[in-house]
């Protein structure tokens, strides 16, 4: 797949603190990556890097193969700062004043407008905006021009759960065209349904680095029973499916093999005489995993 971002190396300091150190990874062209880490691991610090906000002190990155100038910039839209609307201006004569400095046709605000679900209030003074309102204006002025990436630092921060959902579904739908997308969130949640990748950061250092699906996943745990559990116990360990078979306060736990589909061990004890009272699958918490990595 095509590179979007490369970063190598990349290190930033405040005063003796390292905010980022020896930093390296890559963005791939269609991917939503989301960074992760606790407070003060260098996340925004490493978009204000990117973006150009901030100069690294060692190391280097490149967007679309190159070293970052005027023509790369022009396909990034951001979101690493919190832009400063007019509060007594309206949401159009707001994004007017986005689009001259962008230097994109005026003709696009009512189409990022309409993506946000800002349109009907487009003659709104900003000031009369709720919280949501004002973030999926803040998106708006990224998605002015129509940049090939996103870039954007907690997108959701401070947003109730209609905020968050209204947010994650304008991240979906820029994703389905095919932008790339790259978020900073401590949203762990949110993550996992927006991002295909994720970076996990540590006092500035890349700690984990993968798919979603495959560094945020570990293994599923099933729990069944029946009339005999004891019996049950004793065909599945025979079955090939499971494995870690315990029998425990009148339910049976195991782990399922990475092939199997919890249909086939429905399946199979059916076909041994068995009805399950019980068959339920568990995946540890997103936050689990995410605690178990940052330690």
């Amino acid at each position: 797949m095509e590179e979007i971002l490369s970063i190598q190396n990349l290190s930033k300091n405040y005063g003796k603190i390292k905010a980022v150190d020896d930093l390296s990874f890559t963005v791939e062209k269609g991917t939503v990556y989301g960074i992760l880490g606790p407070n003060g691991s260098g996340k925004t610090t490493t978009l204000a890097v990117i973006t150009g906000v901030l100069r690294p002190v060692s190391g280097s990155y490149q967007w679309f193969g190159n070293k970052p100038g005027k023509w790369e910039r022009k396909k990034i839209g951001s979101l690493v700062e919190i832009p400063n609307f007019y509060p007594y201006l309206t949401l159009f004569r707001n994004m007017q004043i986005v689009a001259r400095i962008k230097n994109v046709p005026e003709e696009d605000i009512n189409r990022v407008l309409g993506i946000t679900d800002l349109l009907r209030r487009k003659h709104s003074r900003f000031d009369t905006l709720s919280l949501g309102m004002k973030q999926r204006l803040a998106l708006a002025s990224v998605l002015l021009g129509d940049p090939e990436v996103l870039v954007l630092d907690e997108p959701a921060n401070g947003l109730d759960p209609e905020g968050i959902a209204e947010v994650r579904k304008i991240i979906k739908s820029e994703r389905a065209k095919g932008k790339t997308i790259i978020i900073a969130s401590h949203i762990l949640d949110e993550v996992e349904k927006v991002c295909t990748h994720v970076g996990i950061l540590k006092w500035g250092k890349l700690i984990a680095n993968g798919r979603v699906d495959e560094l945020l996943t570990t293994d599923r745990i099933v729990v069944m029973s029946a009339q005999d559990n004891k019996k049950l116990k004793e065909t599945l360990e025979k079955s090939g499916l499971l494995k870690n078979l315990k029998e425990e306060d009148d339910t049976i736990t195991a782990t399922i093999l990475p092939k199997t589909d919890p249909g086939e061990i429905n399946k199979y004890v059916t076909g041994k005489g068995f009805t399950l009272t019980r068959l339920e699958v568990k995946k540890p918490s997103l936050e689990s995993q995410f605690l178990k990595l940052v330690r």
